[in-house]
């Protein structure tokens, strides 16, 4: 099996492998397009996403140094309106007053294996004067997922790999110790409960090993090597689960607030279920 030479590999593509190889061959190989709901009701979790959507365009733009009081007449929304004003009070006590650098909406690039690359696009990226660095993902979670969940997750590992091996001249120094980096998963819902992740150079050269060995296994799998997946819980919530014989009926939101709370292996950001196209 071939990928296009321009094929970009990034956390969504790569978790999608992890996961089920199916769904990755059917949505990046096959490029099919499968009519299915990923979760009931349908109309309350289109909800969901656009909010985190929403809510995502209102970081960015606050991080823009667009006015606050501009922003806050947007929002009618009750959840987001709370997520909004969780959200400022972190900006004022955590970021505005400890980093003298902060970029939104960092898209960083790095070549790897057979000439295709690894890209990522983080939230923020935030810089002291004594070199530290910390990488901020905003999640829009109903439920605070797990921290051993959060370990197991690729965005854990590439986001920081990614960030040191690519660095960029929007960061001074450019060249990025490994050891002064600190992943942060921030949820808007859980204001007071984020996971803070360091980094290393130790996880940093496992990292590299790692995902140059993922990525070879994908590129050298022949096509009927792509198998589904072996937790077949989360079929429920992929829309290809009728064409791979795993159900017809999504999973009910009573059955994903369940699984949310209790799986270490599955979870949905709603907010982030589409990728970012690269």
């Amino acid at each position: 099996m071939n990928l296009p030479s321009e094929f970009q590999f990034h956390q969504g593509n790569l978790q999608d492998f992890v996961d089920c190889r199916r769904r990755f061959y059917l949505r990046y190989v096959r490029r099919l397009a499968w009519p299915a709901l990923q979760s009931e009701p349908a109309l309350e979790n289109e909800e969901r996403m656009q909010r985190g959507a929403r809510f995502h365009r209102l970081a960015h733009q606050r991080l823009l140094e667009l006015p606050e009081e501009r922003l806050v007449e947007m929002i009618i929304d009750p959840e987001l309106k709370s997520w909004w004003q969780h959200f400022t009070r972190f900006l004022h006590s955590e970021l505005f007053n400890r980093f003298a650098t902060r970029v939104a909406e960092v898209s960083l690039s790095t070549p790897l294996v057979a000439g295709h690359r690894l890209v990522a696009k983080l939230d923020l990226v935030a810089a002291a004067e004594d070199g530290r660095m910390v990488i901020y993902d905003w999640k829009t979670n109903r439920l605070r997922p797990r921290s051993e969940w959060l370990m197991k997750r690729l965005q854990t590992r590439l986001y920081p790999y990614v960030l040191v091996r690519a660095a960029s001249p929007q960061f001074s120094p450019t060249t990025i110790d490994a050891d002064r980096v600190t992943m942060v998963y921030w949820f808007a819902a859980h204001p007071t409960l984020p996971e803070r992740i360091p980094y290393s150079a130790v996880q940093y050269q496992s990292d590299e090993a790692y995902l140059n060995e993922l990525v070879e296994t994908i590129l050298h799998l022949d096509e009927n090597e792509f198998d589904l997946a072996e937790d077949e819980l989360q079929c429920r919530f992929c829309n290809y689960r009728s064409l791979c014989d795993r159900g017809v009926h999504a999973g009910s939101e009573a059955e994903f607030a369940e699984w949310e709370t209790e799986s270490l292996d599955f979870d949905l950001d709603f907010s982030q279920l589409s990728e970012i196209e690269y």
